[in-house]
Order: structure tokens, then C-alpha cells, then sequence
């Protein structure tokens, strides 16, 4: 990993030292997404046969997963697997679960009753990961909160396997977590088709998921016709910043950089630091950490996008991470909570020596979906409230709108609109009218 000093930087290095991997390729991607989807959309199941055989190998006789395969699944994984997948969703469930949205009815004045009433989303499409490595943790992450939301119909798209099949473990993810239509469709033409209904897919209403750059890619497209779906948030490669300073374990810290390298050659690993020794030694330990992992192929491509900031103090790592919005944030300080106050910008937090990011990627109970490519700025993680609508309702009794009305005449008539000013104004004459009489 490469290490820069970045009081040493001038601002065009500074902004060079942030910059993600991923951004000069966007309107390629772009580009290529918005032909998978006009093909899938004027086409509709040709096309996503064509994608499919082109870009995953495969041509599956049918796209969706029959019952036949899910039990064939559940019969692949070991009993100490099955476990583990269980074990996710009970911690995903319950904390998931004290996370409901609440519904509200308040008097907020005499007379004025105001509502807001909770619905869940008609259809909800899960996209899932499952090429190089298959994703069953997604399958949680997604299906869990759908169903704690109460979404009537759960869909859910994932790349075919080389033998044409879905995974086993992300099916009986799936299964247990109460999905009963899931495709063997991924990439773009997946987005596609989950957006206008295509290959027996349903059209759904929004799409929850994360995926590479061109999923993202698609996602943003689709979401922005109005014809199309809902996206959940950008969320592409995965990016990991860690803020230490010299009581850091080198080990662990290198550890940390490479379980979100190895996702994907587009994923970005940073470290901010106030220790010159400790970013040596973090070089070091991820170098020959490296060499006997599986990805080390993908991890070399990551590695290489990744940076070590050496900083002057903690409060300048704070202020560089909240410029850079990490979806993961990792703190290995003496005292990591004692940040924690100041952190503004961040999908997701992991606090100390003994919170490795990838409990919160399985099975803390928190949402592994979360937003990158700086997003934390403006967007949260995946939760139960992305699952459902927020309706509101107002009632009035009559004193409510003598009361009440003038105030609503007196802004209409301020901002020009006459007709807004007359629909009450009728009333109230109506009701004064009637109690004069």
C-alpha cells in the first residue's frame, strides 16, 4: 500500500489521495447499463437470455428457482452452516425488529388532528451477489427487514452458477428467511428485469441490494423513469476507512483493509493514522497477509487503489474520514468511543480491537448494505424504514378549521395562490353561515 504524508499534500493531493477507483469509469458504465436495460425492457425475457449466456456462461432452462431446488439446496449445506445462517437472522431479526417504524396520531391544536400511518411497499425486488463470491449474508440483510416490513411480495434475483443453478447457500437464505420467488438472473439485466417485469420476473417497486458498478449503474437508471423502480441507495464496491493511532494492532488493522479489499477489484481500503510506524507495519503486515489468500488476484487490483494517510492528530483523521464518508468505518484508538461523538459521516461504525468489520457483514444484527462512493453523506444503511411508506392524514372538526383557516388564507394569499385561499375561505363562510343562522 502506498503512503503519503498528507500534511505534505497539496489540495489537488489531497483530493487525489480520496479519490475512488471506480469514479472515472461511471459513464462507461452508465452506458452500458442503459443498453442491458432498453434491450431487456424492448425485448424482454430474449434479451435477458442473451445477457445471461453472455456475461455469466450459462442459459438456465428456467430463470426461477422451483421448490425442487430449494430443497436440493438445503441438502447441500452442513448442519454447523445451516446454524451460522440462522443464527444471522435471529440477530438481523431482532434488532431489525426494535427498529420498527412507529405510527403517530397527534391534537396539534384543538380541533387539528394530524396522522402519519406506516404501509409497507407493494413489491420489494433483493438483488443478490453470487459470482465470484456468493452472498448469502446479502439474503439476510435484504429478506429480513422485507419481511419484518410486512411486504406482501418479496422477489428476489441472483447470478446462475456455472452449472446453471443458483447457490445453495444464498437459496436457503432465502427459504428461511420466507422467500418463495427467487430468479437465477444477475447484473444489469437482473435491475432490468425486476423493474418492468420481465422473464416471469414481477415488477417491483423498489430494489434493495448491492452489486458492482454496473448493478449500482443500472439501479440509478431504472430509478430515475418513472416507469422503472426505486433504488434503495448507490451502493457498489465495497470501501473501508480505518482511523488508528499508535496503540493500533498492525495485524489486525491489515486484516481489516484486506476483508473489504478482496470484494472486488474496484473496492478501496484506506488508513488514516498519527503513527509513521504503525503505517510501515501496516504496509508490511497486508503484503504478506496477502499471499496465501484465495482473491489474492483481485486483491493486488484493490490494494493498488488503496492508500495509508499518515496525519498530524486524530482530530485531523476525523476531519479527513467525514471528507471521505466511508461506507465502514473502523476505530482502533485508545479510546474509540470518545470519536464516536464526532463522526458525522459513515454507514457503519465498528468501535475497538475486538469489532472486526465482518461481524456487522454477517451477523452482529446490523444491515451490511450501506451507502458508498461518499453517500454516507446524505444516505443511511439499510433498515425496515426503506421498506415501507410514510402516509399522512389530517382531520379536522369544524371549530378546527374556524380556527385554523385563517392562517392557511393569509399564506395562500402571500404566495399568490387564490385558489388555494378559496377552498378554505368557501368553508369557513359555510360554517359561519350556518351557526348565524
Amino acid at each position: 500500500m502506498r503512503i503519503f504524508d498528507w500534511q505534505q499534500l497539496d489540495a489537488e493531493g489531497r483530493r487525489a489521495a480520496l479519490a475512488r477507483p471506480a469514479a472515472a469509469l461511471l459513464p462507461r458504465m452508465l452506458q452500458q447499463a442503459q443498453a442491458i436495460i432498453d434491450a431487456v425492457r424492448g425485448e424482454g425475457e430474449p434479451a435477458v437470455r442473451r445477457y445471461t449466456r453472455e456475461f455469466d456462461g450459462v442459459e438456465p432452462d428456467d430463470f426461477r428457482v422451483s421448490p425442487a431446488e430449494f430443497a436440493s439446496a438445503r441438502a447441500q449445506l452442513r448442519p454447523e452452516q445451516l446454524a451460522a445462517i440462522e443464527k444471522a437472522i435471529a440477530n438481523v431479526d431482532s434488532f431489525h425488529r426494535a427498529g420498527l417504524p412507529a405510527a403517530l396520531s397527534l391534537e396539534v391544536q384543538p380541533g387539528v388532528r394530524c396522522e402519519r400511518l406506516i404501509r409497507p411497499l407493494s413489491a420489494v425486488g433483493l438483488y443478490v451477489p453470487a459470482g465470484a463470491a456468493p452472498l448469502p449474508s446479502s439474503v439476510i440483510m435484504l429478506a429480513v427487514p422485507a419481511r419484518i416490513a410486512a411486504c406482501p411480495q418479496r422477489v428476489l434475483c441472483t447470478p446462475p452458477q456455472r452449472g446453471g443453478g443458483a447457490n445453495a447457500a444464498v437459496l436457503v437464505a432465502a427459504q428461511l428467511c420466507g422467500i418463495e420467488q427467487a430468479f437465477k438472473i444477475g447484473g444489469a439485466q437482473a435491475i432490468a428485469a425486476m423493474a418492468y417485469g420481465s422473464a416471469g420476473v414481477p415488477k417491483v417497486v423498489k430494489i434493495f441490494g448491492p452489486g458492482n458498478a454496473w448493478v449500482t449503474a443500472a439501479k440509478q437508471l431504472v430509478a430515475a423513469d418513472p416507469q422503472g423502480a426505486a433504488l434503495d441507495m448507490p451502493a457498489g464496491p465495497s470501501e473501508v476507512l480505518v482511523i488508528a493511532d499508535d496503540s493500533a494492532h498492525a495485524e489486525f488493522i491489515a486484516a481489516d483493509l484486506l476483508a473489504q479489499a478482496e470484494h472486488d477489484p474496484l473496492s478501496q481500503a484506506m488508513l488514516l493514522t498519527t503513527s509513521a510506524t504503525l503505517a510501515a507495519e501496516v504496509a508490511e503486515a497486508v503484503r504478506l497477509q496477502m499471499q496465501p489468500l484465495a482473491r489474492r488476484a483481485i486483491l493486488q487490483q484493490s490494494i493498488a487503489g488503496s492508500r495509508i494517510l499518515i496525519v498530524a492528530s486524530l482530530d485531523e483523521a476525523l476531519a479527513v474520514c467525514d471528507r471521505y464518508a466511508p461506507e465502514h468505518l473502523i476505530i482502533q484508538t485508545r479510546n474509540p468511543r470518545a470519536l464516536l461523538e464526532r463522526v458525522q459521516h459513515a454507514g457503519a461504525v465498528f468501535l475497538g480491537n475486538w469489532s472486526p468489520e465482518p461481524i456487522g457483514d454477517y451477523c452482529s444484527g446490523t444491515n451490511h448494505v450501506l451507502p458508498t462512493y461518499g453517500y454516507a453523506r446524505a444516505y443511511s444503511g439499510l433498515s425496515v424504514h426503506d421498506f415501507t411508506r410514510r402516509m399522512t392524514v389530517q382531520e379536522l372538526t369544524a371549530d378546527g378549521l374556524l380556527e385554523l383557516g385563517p392562517t392557511a388564507c393569509t399564506l395562500a394569499r402571500l404566495e399568490g395562490l387564490d385558489a388555494h385561499a378559496a377552498a378554505v375561505e368557501l368553508r369557513l363562510a359555510a360554517l359561519h353561515r350556518e351557526r348565524a343562522a
